[in-house]
């Protein structure tokens, strides 16, 4: 898909140390574009890959010229430090791409404040800030005949109670770099800047994904290069569009692409859904209406799954786990059957009723006996709205660890 149209442009990214925005920095890079890393990770993070140096190597290897600055998008010091050295660097900036962003899918009563402005900061106020940044030198790319762009990593606005009720915090921040798209597009269309989003229609395997769900849910998504390739197909075009939502596979679409295997890290496996969609709502509710047809085959399956469990538990799988997990589980009509799941202390224990615990999980009969069977990704339920979690959200990432653990215990 290299075309060269992108040869002599410059990206400012943010976040490019990694994933999609180091994804898009090398796709950029094989045109020969100039690619400015803008991100925090100078030093070797201890649970992430990578840094802006690498990052910049692997940009250079690629064909494209590249500047590693370290920048933290809440500091407006750093980031105008960063467009001035990109500028002085490179001449220029034509291209800018807010990709950093904060991420915690919790609820509003677990949800700190400090984890709130965290999100707010990186997600809104960064991608304003570097967008007001660079917004003068953009409009100099315009008078010199260039065609200057912000794209923003940001999901269509839906005002769908579904995509804030779990997670309300993430969802006013995410909309806020959507928001500043719907303004900034009207706001300087006259003069030459178009500025759009793009948002993934399946959950993309980044760094973030791992923490959300376990290295193993990455064979239900895809690679970053999905995104890379969305992106570029819009950066290259000479028709001036903005305003617009644009969503990764329907953009390859329409480029003529047909095989997305490519894109998948296990091709053939089904795929989790990526929040925010209208047509994804649809295949959540689809697959909801299937899961309560099953719910009146489950209850003697639920009490099986736990009896099971009882007969797995040992020390070594209570010091690995070191929480309690309660479940209240959905059967008929309004009918919920609570179980505690103690894996904190002695040899750990199951219990039928109510009782203290680090983290609730809240789910349907059918969707609980999918989990524990193997069916369905803990990760994809709670994507897809199945699954509610309240309380230790790094206590509910180890549980596609636990249920492979129990798995193997034949259940």
């Amino acid at each position: 898909m290299a075309t060269g149209k992108l040869a002599g442009y410059t990206l400012f990214i943010t976040g490019a140390s990694r994933g999609i925005g180091k994804a898009i920095g090398l796709k950029a890079a094989k045109d020969g574009a100039n690619v400015v890393i803008a991100a925090k990770t100078a030093d070797p993070h201890p649970k992430l890959p990578g840094t802006i140096y690498t990052a910049a190597k692997e940009i250079e290897d690629a064909g494209g010229k590249c500047l590693p600055c370290i920048v933290d998008v809440r500091d407006e010091s750093t980031v105008e430090k960063a467009v001035n050295e990109a500028v002085r660097t490179f001449g220029g900036i034509d291209i800018l791409v807010n990709n950093a962003s904060a991420i915690s899918l919790t609820g509003t009563q677990i949800t700190p404040m400090k984890k709130y402005d965290l999100m707010n900061q990186v997600n809104t106020r960064g991608t304003y800030l570097c967008s007001k940044v660079c917004i003068p030198h953009l409009l100099e790319s315009k008078r010199q005949g260039k065609t200057p762009q912000i794209l923003n990593i940001s999901p269509p606005l839906s005002m769908k109670p579904m995509w804030f009720k779990n997670h309300t915090a993430y969802t006013i921040a995410k909309y806020g770099m959507s928001m500043c798209v719907l303004g900034m597009a009207a706001e300087f269309e006259n003069e030459g800047i178009a500025v759009n989003a793009l948002w993934p229609k399946t959950a993309i395997l980044t760094a973030a994904m791992e923490m959300l769900g376990g290295k193993d849910v990455s064979n239900q998504c895809r690679k970053p290069e999905i995104m890379a390739d969305a992106a570029y197909a819009i950066l290259k075009q000479d028709k001036f569009v903005t305003g617009k939502f644009l969503i990764d596979d329907e953009v390859l679409t329409k480029e003529g692409v047909k095989d997305f295997d490519q894109y998948a890290v296990q091709p053939g496996s089904p795929l989790i859904l990526d929040f925010f969609l209208e047509d994804n709502e649809a295949d959540f509710k689809d697959e909801i209406n299937r899961a309560k047809e099953r719910s009146n085959q489950s209850g003697g399956a639920v009490l099986e799954i736990f009896k099971n469990i009882e007969n797995a538990l040992s020390t070594e799988l209570v010091a690995q786990t070191k929480g309690i997990f309660k479940f209240e589980v959905k059967g008929d009509g309004d009918s919920v059957e609570t179980w505690i799941l103690d894996l904190k202390n002695g040899g750990g224990k199951v219990t039928k009723g109510d009782g203290d615990s680090d983290v609730t999980m809240k789910l349907a009969a059918a969707d609980f006996v999918s989990m524990f069977q193997g069916k369905l990704n803990s990760t994809a339920a709670f994507m897809q709205g199945k699954l509610k979690i309240d309380g230790n959200m790094m206590l509910a990432m180890k549980l596609e660890q636990l249920m492979k653990t129990m798995q193997k215990a034949k259940l």
